[in-house]
C-alpha cells in the first residue's frame, strides 16, 4: 500500500511517522529544519490523513508500509508514540533498511489506557452544516484545547468529516496501545526522546525496549509531555540532529 508522503531536501533519507490520529503535517516544522542537510519524508500513516484506509491496523501492517516507503535505500527512521511503535517494529524485522532509529515518548510495552475518549468525542461530535473547525471545535465535547486543536487537524470541514479511520480505531485499539512482541533486536544507533513531564516512557518502562535495542541512548527534554515535538521543537530538532550526525 503507498502511503500519501511529502518529501524535502537532499541526502541521506530520513521518514518520519507520527503518532495515532496525527498526520504527517504535525512534523511540519522539525521536518523542514532537517530538510537543510537531508532527505526528509513525513507520512499519513494507513486510516489517517490523505492515506487509505484498510481493516488492518496493526504494528506489523504499518511497519510493511514503512518498509514500502524507504525501498530499496536503507533509511534513518523516526517515528512518535504510534508511529514510533511501528518504527520499532520495522527495525526488528527489518534492520537491513533502518540505519539509525529514532522513537520519541514511547516503549515497547503495552499500555494500559486507551484513547477510546477520543474516538466517542470525535464521532459525537456533529458536524451537520459545518463550513470551518471552529464551528466543530464549539461542538465538540473535549475539555483540553490542546488536544482539541490536535484532533481538530484531522477534520476535512469542507466535506464534514474526519480524515481518520475511527471505527478501526475504535476496533483495534487494544492492539494499538499494547506492543505486538515483534521478535529480534537490532544492533544499531537508537535514540529515545521523551517529554520529562509525559508518564510514557519513565525508566521503569524501559527494560524490554533497551532488550530489543541494545543501544539505546535516552535524550529527556524538559518541560515537554508526550507531544514532545509540538511543545519543544527547537529541543527535538538538535537532539535528532546530533543523534544523526554522529
Amino acid at each position: 500500500m503507498k502511503l500519501a508522503a511529502q518529501t524535502q531536501g537532499a541526502g541521506a533519507p530520513l521518514v518520519i511517522a507520527h503518532g495515532l490520529f496525527g498526520s504527517g503535517r504535525n512534523w511540519g516544522v522539525v521536518a523542514k529544519r532537517l530538510a537543510d542537510i537531508r532527505e526528509v519524508t513525513t507520512v499519513d500513516m494507513r486510516n489517517h490523513g490523505d492515506s487509505p484506509w484498510r481493516d488492518d491496523h496493526s504494528y506489523e501492517a504499518m511497519a510493511d508500509d514503512l518498509a514500502e516507503v524507504v525501498g530499496d535505500r536503507p533509511a534513518d527512521v523516526m517515528g512518535h508514540s504510534m508511529g514510533g511503535k511501528a518504527a520499532m517494529v520495522l527495525a526488528l524485522r527489518r534492520p537491513d533498511l533502518v540505519r539509525r532509529l529514532v522513537v520519541v515518548d514511547i516503549a515497547a510495552v503495552a499500555y494500559e489506557h486507551s484513547q477510546m475518549e477520543l474516538v466517542e468525542a470525535m464521532r459525537a461530535t456533529d458536524l451537520t452544516g459545518i463550513e470551518r473547525r471552529s464551528e466543530a471545535a464549539e461542538r465538540m465535547p473535549v475539555d483540553d484545547p490542546q488536544v482539541k486543536a490536535f484532533l481538530l487537524q484531522s477534520l476535512d470541514a469542507a466535506n464534514r468529516c474526519w480524515k481518520l479511520n475511527l471505527d478501526v480505531f475504535a476496533r483495534q485499539m487494544d492492539a494499538i496501545t499494547g506492543w505486538p512482541g515483534t521478535d529480534g533486536r537490532f544492533d544499531g544507533p537508537a535514540l529515545l526522546i521523551r517529554g520529562e513531564a509525559s508518564d510514557y516512557a519513565p525508566d521503569e518502562r524501559l527494560e524490554e525496549t533497551r532488550r530489543l535495542f541494545p543501544r539505546l541512548e535516552v535524550v529527556t527534554v524538559q518541560g515537554a509531555g508526550h507531544w514532545v515535538h509540538a511543545e519543544k521543537p527547537r529541543e527535538v530538532e538538535a537532539a535528532v540532529r546530533s543523534f544523526l550526525d554522529t
